[in-house]
C-alpha cells in the first residue's frame, strides 16, 4: 500500500496544489453542491433533457455511474465511514443465518464452528480490505479498475459474474427479511408482501446514491446490535444446553463450511472501491485498509458466531425447533421471533421487525453496486443515470425473490459455496497485475485510457488464466451438491476457493508476460 502514488492522469498538469485547494471544499454542504452541479451538467449535455430528471438531481440524488471521479472531487476526508458501511452491511440476519450453517448444515459443534468462522474470516477479509485502498488513488469503481488487467471487453465477464453474485445476495436478503416480517404478523402478512416491503425500502435508499447510503450505514448497525444483546439477555441461558455434535468434525466438513464463509466475504472484493472513490487521494492507505478490514471482520465474526451458538442449542429448546421448522423448515425469522419472545410478546415482535429491516443495510449498497456492474456489462449504458438501473434491478430481483421464497436455506448453501471460486480468481488476477506487473504503482494506471480498448490490455491473459485454473485445477477440488471432484472426494471437503486463488495467479504470470511482449500493453 504505497501512499506516495497519488498522481491522477485525469487531473491537469499543475495538480500538485490541488490537495491544498481541496481544503476549501471539504464541508459536506459544498461537496454535495459540487456533485449536484456535475450531475446537472451531465444531463444538460445529453440529447434530451427531462425536467423531472433535473428535479431529481437537484434533490442531491447521485447520477454518476462508472465515470471516473476527477481528482478535484475526491475531497472526502472521512475515511472512517468505510468502517461503518461494512459494519452495518454485515450486522444483519443474513450473517446470523450464515453462522447457523455450521451446526445445521455441516454438523459442526460450536467450538469448531467458531474457530472456522474466526480464522477463515481473518484471512478472507484481507483481500476486500486491500482493494478498498485503490478507490482514493484512482477514483475508479472496482469493475473499471479490472479493465487494466481484463481489458475493456474482457472485464464484461467479471462484471456479469459480479452482477449475478450481487443479485443473488439481494434475493437472499429480500427473502430473509420478508419471511421474518411475515413471521411477526401471525399470518396477516404473506412472505410476498414482506419481500416487497424490504425491496422497496432498499430501492429508496440505493436510489439516492453514495451520500445517503453512507449516512444510513453510519446509524443502521446500532439498533441491530441492541436487539442481539437483548436476545442474549433473554435467551442466552439456553446456550449452555446445546448437545454435543452427533459426529466429530472432520477436515472435509470444516473446509466445506469455510468455502461457504469465503463466498460470503470474498465476493465483496469486486465492489470495494465503489465506496472509497470519493475519498481524498492523499488519505492513508493503511487507515483505509484497517477501517475497512475491521468493518468487515468484526460484525461477520460476532454475528455469525451468535447464529452458530443459537443453532447449536436449537435441538434442546422445543419452541425454537418448532419455530425454525415452520413454513417448510429453515425459518430463521421464526427462530429469531421465538428467541426474542421472552422479552414480551409485542416487544419481541418489534425487535424482530428491526432485525427483518436490518437487511436493507446490505441490500441498499448491493443495488448500488449492481447498477455500476450493469454499466460495465453494457458499455454504452455509461450515459444512462445510475439510478435508472436501480429501478431495473428492483424489477428483476423482487419477482425472483417471491418465486424462490421457500427455498432459502438450500439456495444459501449452494450459492455461497460456489461464488467464492470466481471471486478468488478475480482477486488473484488484479493483485498479480498490481504487484508484479505494475510494481504497486498507481501512476502506472493511465486513467485517460479507462474506457479505451486500444490502450487497455487485451484481457486474453486474464481470461485464459481463469479458464485454465478453473477448468483444469479448481474443478477437481470442488465439493458441491451437483459435482464432487476427485480431490474433494478424497479429503471429504471443498478446497476450491483456496486453489482458485493460487492457481489463477500462477497461470496469469507467464500469460501476462507473453501478452505484454506481443501487444505492448
Amino acid at each position: 500500500m504505497n501512499d506516495s502514488d497519488t498522481k491522477d492522469s485525469l487531473s491537469p498538469a499543475n495538480e500538485t496544489s490541488d490537495l491544498e485547494k481541496s481544503e476549501e471544499r471539504r464541508s459536506n454542504h459544498d461537496r454535495d453542491q459540487n456533485h449536484g452541479s456535475d450531475n446537472l451538467r451531465a444531463v444538460d449535455n445529453g440529447s434530451s433533457v427531462d425536467f423531472s430528471l433535473k428535479g431529481v438531481l437537484r434533490l442531491g440524488v447521485e447520477s454518476r455511474g462508472i465515470l471516473p471521479v476527477p481528482f478535484d472531487q475526491r475531497v472526502d476526508p472521512h475515511f472512517s465511514k468505510t468502517f461503518f458501511i461494512w459494519l452495518s452491511a454485515n450486522c444483519n440476519i443474513l450473517s446470523f443465518s450464515a453462522g447457523t450453517l455450521g451446526p445445521l448444515a455441516f454438523g459442526l459443534g460450536l467450538r469448531d464452528t467458531f474457530l472456522t468462522i474466526l480464522f477463515f474470516n481473518l484471512l478472507c477479509c484481507a483481500l476486500p480490505g486491500y482493494l478498498a485502498t485503490w478507490g482514493p488513488k484512482l477514483g475508479l469503481r472496482q469493475m473499471c479498475q479490472a479493465r487494466y488487467s481484463f481489458g475493456l471487453y474482457g472485464a464484461i465477464i467479471p462484471s456479469v459474474l459480479n452482477l449475478t453474485t450481487m443479485m443473488g445476495f439481494l434475493i437472499l436478503n429480500c427473502i430473509l427479511g420478508g419471511s421474518t416480517l411475515a413471521s411477526v404478523s401471525n399470518g396477516n402478512l404473506s412472505w410476498t408482501v414482506g419481500i416487497v416491503i424490504v425491496a422497496v425500502l432498499s430501492l429508496i435508499i440505493s436510489f439516492c446514491g453514495y451520500q445517503v447510503i453512507n449516512w444510513y450505514e453510519r446509524v443502521a448497525w446500532f439498533p441491530v446490535l441492541i436487539v442481539y444483546l437483548i436476545a442474549l439477555g433473554v435467551s442466552g441461558h439456553h446456550l449452555h444446553e446445546a448437545p454435543p455434535p452427533a459426529t466429530p468434525a472432520t477436515a472435509g466438513t470444516i473446509l466445506s463450511f469455510a468455502s461457504t464463509l469465503a463466498g460470503f466475504v470474498l465476493t465483496y472484493s469486486p465492489l470495494m472501491s465503489d465506496y472509497t472513490c470519493y475519498l481524498r487521494a492523499d488519505v492513508s492507505s493503511w487507515k483505509v485498509f484497517f477501517y475497512t478490514y475491521l468493518g468487515l471482520l468484526v460484525p461477520v465474526v460476532i454475528i455469525q458466531t451468535l447464529g452458530a451458538a443459537f443453532a447449536c442449542a436449537l435441538p434442546a429448546v422445543p419452541a425454537w425447533s418448532t419455530a425454525y421448522d415452520s413454513d417448510g423448515g429453515g425459518n430463521v425469522g421464526g427462530l429469531l421471533l421465538s428467541i426474542l419472545e421472552p422479552a414480551g410478546t409485542n416487544f419481541g415482535k418489534f425487535l424482530t421487525v428491526i432485525l427483518a429491516l436490518s437487511v436493507t443495510a446490505n441490500t441498499s449498497p448491493t443495488i448500488y453496486s449492481c447498477c455500476l456492474s450493469f454499466q460495465v456489462f453494457v458499455p454504452w449504458a455509461v450515459r444512462v443515470p445510475r439510478y435508472i438501473f436501480a429501478g431495473l434491478i428492483f424489477a428483476i430481483a423482487t419477482p425472483i425473490s417471491i418465486v424462490g421464497a421457500h427455498k432459502f436455506y438450500t439456495t444459501l448453501i449452494n450459492f455461497t459455496g460456489i461464488i467464492g471460486y470466481w471471486a478468488s480468481c478475480f482477486g488473484a488476477i488484479v493483485l498479480t497485475e498490481h504487484i508484479i506487473f505494475r510494481h504497486l504503482s498507481f501512476p502506472s494506471y493511465d486513467l485517460t485510457h479507462w474506457n479505451d480498448a486500444r490502450n487497455l490490455p487485451p484481457g486474453i491473459a486474464a481470461l485464459s488464466a481463469c479458464i485454465i485454473a478453473v477448468g483444469g485445477i479448481v474443478v477437481v477440488c470442488m465439493d458441491q451438491v451437483w459435482f464432487v471432484g476427485p480431490v474433494a472426494k478424497r479429503i471429504g471437503g471443498d478446497l476450491g476457493f483456496e486453489v482458485a486463488f493460487f492457481a489463477t495467479g500462477l497461470v496469469y504470470l507467464p500469460l501476462r508476460w507473453l501478452e505484454k511482449r506481443v501487444f505492448g500493453r
